[in-house]
């Protein structure tokens, strides 16, 4: 199990690093969007290559954060009863979806993806847009995307058996909506406890 775990570590820095990478992706696909927006409206003239590269790079940041996304607990997920039980059963339920959900769907899309994007480079293919890109790095960021997600979904499935076991910390306590108001309203009385103070004390050294 310590094996396991040390496998676990390290896909979670590799899905952390990426994820903190790809975000400034990001910022690179504004400002060729805004350079694209004002050559068009100045000189009357576009490219699609231009067009085609900001959904590129909005992909790669979507796709390559998923699994930092995943590692960090932070996918959507619809609560209807989750929060009703005790944590370790809610233990047990993620355990349940991880292995005959999450897993099953990540490796049969990563499966499909690789030989899809390897098609389109060996073939070359490239858009059908006039001046358009090559098709296939945004096959491959498909690919890539869900090899990761495989990768996480194999790391959350470890943790989440050690949390179990009662090898580990559990790295995400449950925290229900009603409990994180609280907190919240909590946080902010106490900020604003703390601010009135400080005028409190400004005032009495005038």
């Amino acid at each position: 199990m310590q094996a396991a775990l040390g496998l676990s570590r390290v896909i979670d820095r590799l899905s952390e690093a990426i994820g903190k990478s790809v975000m400034w992706l990001i910022l690179v696909a504004i400002l060729i969007s805004a350079a694209n927006a004002v050559v068009r409206k100045l000189f009357n003239t576009s490219s699609n290559a231009w067009l085609e590269a900001q959904w590129y790079l909005f992909g790669a940041a979507f796709l390559l954060a998923a699994s930092y996304t995943l590692k960090q607990n932070e996918h959507i997920r619809i609560d209807i009863v989750y929060g009703l039980f005790p944590r370790r059963r809610q233990h047990w339920i993620d355990l349940f979806g991880h292995l005959f959900f999450l897993l099953p769907f990540v490796l049969l899309m990563a499966w499909m993806l690789v030989p899809y994007a390897w098609q389109a480079w060996k073939i070359g293919q490239v858009s059908t847009n006039a001046g358009g890109l090559v098709i296939w790095p945004a096959r491959a960021l498909l690919a890539a995307g869900f090899v990761l997600l495989v990768l996480q979904a194999l790391s959350e499935i470890v943790k989440k058996v050690a949390v179990i076991r009662g090898l580990i910390a559990d790295p995400h306590p449950f925290v229900s909506a009603h409990e994180a108001a609280e907190k919240e309203g909590e946080a902010l009385a106490a900020e604003v406890a703390r601010l009135a103070a400080e005028e409190t004390r400004t005032e009495g050294r005038t």
